[in-house]
């Protein structure tokens, strides 16, 4: 089992920045795809950017492409989610999430995810 514990969710005006954190812990052997969903108030989880751990591969919702980058430092088992240029729509909490790449070397938002934090908020006023 992998435990998952994010950070850096906070309160910021539009335009601004944050970096959440997640750091696995546990059995991550065959946890190779990671990465970051959220789920406002009155609406369903969604995907905001994973990625292969073994490698380069990336995806991220349409919504965060150019403003949203996920990167990772294995030597720390941590994966990081750089949030520029927030809007009030990115206000929600932020999950992070691990799961398998089934032997390929990319991994997608709309994969199977089994290990999830307990999440981080992140707070856009206009």
């Amino acid at each position: 089992q992998v435990q998952l514990v994010e950070s850096g969710g906070g309160s910021v005006q539009a335009g601004g920045s944050l970096r959440l954190s997640c750091v696995a812990s546990g059995y991550t052997g065959n946890r190779k795809c990671m990465g970051w969903f959220r789920q406002a108030p009155g609406k369903e989880r969604e995907g905001v950017a994973v990625l292969y751990t073994g490698g380069r591969s990336t995806d991220y919702a349409d919504s965060v492409k150019g403003r949203f980058t996920i990167s990772q430092d294995n030597a720390r088992h941590t994966v990081y989610l750089q949030m520029n240029s927030l809007k009030p729509e990115d206000t929600a909490m932020y999950y992070c999430a691990a799961g398998q790449s089934y032997g390929t070397s990319w991994c997608q938002i709309s994969g199977e995810y089994v290990d999830w934090g307990q999440g981080t908020q992140v707070t856009v006023a206009s």
